[in-house]
């Protein structure tokens, strides 16, 4: 998954701004989707899996700062771009109390928007690698046993293997041959790694992803 790969959707009001901005980066190389105002691209937004945001300011059905607010509610914030004529210190600091990762004053440079975005398709490819690989975690607990589960909670719990087996009534040679299984299902090649899978993933007390 690369910046290639990240889809920038631009959020204005305005046609003709609208299709500057996607010529513009279309010609960068950006994969583009345009929107004609915040209602039409919160309906989109749920099954956007690999995107930024470029949304201006002002807008007369929701405005950009109430897109943020309805994205982190409905959990599908994209890394996002506040672009305005009217901005101020205050609305800034309100763009990113609210998710923007940037805020842009017009008029700008062609240079400042690309770099902007350049930032943000970085950080949702990032985003959505982190997504699958926690996805792929998820998976590999779907094939431990329940025992294994188990002995797994106690790791995370940091527990050594003789408060496990006395915890599940079993021998601490047994806890490190349920250990040893789950790290392999589990494809981790430390303790300190399957810690972090199993935190990753926030497990609940039954040894279950949460």
């Amino acid at each position: 998954m690369s910046t290639s790969d990240t889809v920038v959707h631009i959020v204005d009001d305005e046609e003709a701004v609208r299709n500057s901005l996607a010529f513009l980066l279309t010609s960068a190389g950006f994969a583009v989707r345009v929107h004609q105002s915040a209602t039409d691209f919160l309906a989109a937004a749920p099954n956007v899996t690999n995107g930024c945001l470029v949304t201006d300011l002002r807008m007369p059905d929701i405005d950009g700062i109430e897109l943020l607010k309805r994205l982190k509610a409905a959990d599908a914030m994209l890394p996002a771009i506040m672009v305005t004529g009217h901005g101020d210190i205050q609305m800034a600091v309100e763009a990113m109390k609210n998710g923007a990762i940037d805020f842009i004053e017009k008029p700008f440079s062609d240079d400042v928007l690309i770099e902007s975005i350049g930032r943000a398709a970085e950080r949702a490819a990032e985003q959505t690698r982190s997504a699958a690989a926690i996805e792929q975690v998820k998976q590999r607990i779907g094939t431990l046993s329940d025992r294994e589960r188990q002995v797994l909670r106690g790791v995370v719990a940091g527990h050594p293997n003789k408060t496990i087996a006395a915890d599940l009534g079993i021998s601490p040679r047994t806890v490190e041959v349920y250990r040893a299984g789950l790290m392999a299902k589990m494809q981790a090649r430390s303790l300190p790694e399957l810690v972090r899978m199993a935190m990753d993933i926030e497990l609940d007390g039954d040894g279950t992803p949460s």
